[in-house]
């Protein structure tokens, strides 16, 4: 089994070793890989990629982020990102800004405690480098202003000194975002140093996580055998894809060696493996009726085969719905899509996302439901105007009346049902949606949003059409797009590799959230100019088998 070190430096921030020389000791330690992540730069990447070439060790682009969190240093790595992207260099410029006017008001802090020093003479010691407390510290003691790197950080350089200047705020959240939108990898780098707690750090990483993180440092040189058992229950915890590395800076950390830390330190390949897996795997969201559905309810032979072949490929599939999780499974049941021998997955986003659900393990990965209380007061808004409403258990629509809504609703939709509207007794638990229904006045159902929303339930709802007849409610967390981030995170596949295709405007939070949102030839107008493309092809002349060909194969 080979390993692999994906967390180092060279002398483009804080190292010794010159990208190339990078390259050349990962390749007499034997690495099968090795990431450059300096500090807040990319400087050294072009080189390195360039270096590398024709060699026998895989080089990996990647940077090291400095953030704050509660007044603490949380640093963030980021594996794979394209350095050239314009969101990352636009991020990167306007933070290299603030560490330089930092830089100019530290020297000038030390120049007042009698130190002759300058921004200018620092970057003519450390040419090419990205300025740091090191190499502060480095000048201090090589012109004899102090006897140690140590009483440098003491005296001048620690967080509670008088001349330290803290730099621009920037959250974890922040670089996460633009690692993502650049393609890469976001990870946790050794959360241990945080000195957190566990309690502390578990809030950490679940903030993080719900910011798109996707993975934690489990190996690192510093960990003792029960930290790393810690980190690797914390990545299964928070389903975080393992990661690890060195932290090498070559002579600037002595002892501390590239591949093996201080020499207990081992990051099998499989951890690579298993990050790569996450950019090449895709996954594409698609709504039901009038996308992946014809008129009939029903899918071609032609798309059939078409997902079968996307599935048996190593993609997965997302069925993205207002209907219920039993609604959905009938469908399945029906496209016999189920049980091939395929390496992709089946999901499903019921309920417009406020249930994620794993098709083929029978789990549910994440809910979101609705208050009674709440539940019962749109019930009862939507009565008090004469509006069908209802809402559903685990296995019965639970209607306000046995009418002609209720009638139209089913002749797609085979799920049993029940009149109630006291919903505390009706059900069993609190519900995961409610869908008002009006079957000749859209604008009646606009009235009921613009109160529902003016009531205050607008913080934690959302009300969303379906399609002209149907008023959707909702958990603010749940919602299409939400799901599609939440999804891909839960079965770590890059944002940038997801593909969601819709028609209706409870579609649009998906559309606009994926890396390419499609909206169907028969979508409505406002979808369409939400979408970044629109199919040739409309749901009765299998639309989404042209988005399987031009964006999953």
């Amino acid at each position: 089994m080979g390993f692999v070190d994906l967390h180092t430096h060279s002398c483009c921030s804080d190292g010794t070793l010159t990208p190339g020389g990078l390259v050349d000791h990962a390749i007499e330690k034997g690495l099968d890989a090795v990431a450059l992540t300096d500090h807040d730069t990319v400087d050294g990447l072009d080189e390195l990629m360039e270096y590398a070439k024709g060699k026998q060790v895989e080089v990996i682009p990647g940077i090291e982020y400095s953030t704050e969190y509660n007044n603490r240093d949380v640093h963030i790595v980021g594996l794979y990102i394209d350095h050239k992207a314009p969101v990352f260099l636009e991020y990167l410029a306007r933070f290299k800004q603030s560490r330089t006017d930092r830089n100019y008001k530290l020297c000038a802090n030390l120049r007042g405690a009698g130190i002759d020093i300058t921004y200018e003479a620092l970057v003519e010691a450390f040419p090419g480098a990205v300025i740091t407390r090191a190499h502060y510290a480095a000048y201090l003691l090589d012109n004899g202003y102090v006897k140690s790197r140590a009483e440098a950080f003491e005296r001048y350089l620690g967080d509670n000194t008088p001349y330290f200047v803290h730099r621009e705020k920037v959250t974890p959240e922040e670089v996460i975002e633009v690692t993502l939108k650049a393609g890469g990898i976001p990870i946790l780098a050794h959360p241990t140093l945080y000195k957190l707690g566990r309690e502390q750090l578990d809030v950490l990483v679940s903030r993080l996580k719900n910011a798109g993180l996707m993975g934690i440092e489990c190996y690192y040189s510093t960990y003792s055998p029960a930290e790393e058992k810690q980190m690797k229950a914390l990545a299964e915890k928070f389903d975080l894809l393992p990661s690890g590395g060195s932290d090498f800076h070559g002579a600037n950390k002595p002892g501390l060696e590239l591949a093996v830390g201080y020499g207990k330190l081992y990051v099998p390949d499989r951890v690579l493996a298993d990050l790569k897996k996450s950019l090449e795997t895709k996954i594409l969201f698609t709504d039901l009726d009038d996308t992946l559905l014809n008129s009939e309810k029903t899918i071609s032979e032609r798309t059939r085969n078409k997902i079968i072949e996307m599935l048996s490929k190593g993609n997965h599939l997302v069925l993205a719905s207002g209907r219920s999780v039993d609604s959905i499974q009938d469908v399945l049941e029906e496209l016999d899509i189920q049980g091939r021998d395929t390496s992709g997955k089946i999901y499903m986003a019921a309920y417009n996302g406020a249930v994620l659900y794993d098709c083929v393990d029978n789990a549910v990965i994440e809910q979101y439901d609705v208050p009674i209380p709440t539940a019962q007061a749109i019930f009862d808004m939507a009565m008090k105007r004469g509006i069908h409403i209802q809402t559903y258990t685990d296995t019965h629509i639970v209607s306000c009346a046995e009418d002609r809504e209720l009638a139209y609703y089913k002749r797609a939709i085979r799920s049993p049902y029940k009149v109630g509207t006291e919903l505390e007794k009706e059900l069993a638990h609190a519900p995961f949606k409610l869908l008002a229904i009006d079957l000749d006045d859209r604008s009646r159902l606009e009235e009921l949003r613009r109160e529902v929303e003016a009531s205050g339930f607008a913080e934690e709802i959302t009300c969303a059409f379906s399609c002209a007849r149907y008023l959707e409610f909702y958990h603010k967390k749940a919602g299409k797009g939400n799901a599609l981030r939440n999804l891909c995170s839960a079965v770590h596949v890059h944002i940038k590799n997801s593909v969601a295709a819709g028609d209706e405007e409870n579609d649009i939070t998906m559309i606009e959230a994926a890396a390419v949102g499609v909206c169907m030839a028969n979508g409505r107008e406002v979808v369409k100019e939400c979408a970044d493309v629109v199919t040739e092809k409309d749901n009765d002349h299998d639309g989404i088998v042209e988005v399987i060909d031009r964006f999953v194969l």
